[in-house]
């Protein structure tokens, strides 16, 4: 690995990190249901492609695995959320 290019992933990883935490903040302060649900999207996103940069840098497969992982539980959760937010149930009976 070059010298720059370990340089771009160090500012990538600081660049997801300060979106996580915007997107934290918006969680806990939304205005409204629909910006957490979103700022949920963003942070569970955002989270994903940090392990993938980390998994890029340190050349370990486990993270490409884990970050599938967090990929399908966000979406997953995110559906949740939204169902829940529109018909005020998740589980239809």
């Amino acid at each position: 690995m070059n010298e720059v290019f370990g340089y771009a992933v160090w500012f990538v990883q600081l660049c997801l990190a300060v979106a996580m935490l915007n997107a934290t903040v918006r969680l806990f302060l939304g205005p409204a249901a629909q910006d957490r649900v979103l700022a949920f999207d963003a942070l569970y996103t955002n989270g994903m492609l940090l392990l993938l940069v980390l998994g890029i840098r340190s050349r370990s497969t486990a993270y490409f695995d884990i970050a599938l992982l967090i990929a399908l539980f966000g979406f997953i959760g995110t559906m949740a959320l939204a169902r829940f937010l529109l018909r005020g149930e998740v589980i239809e009976p």
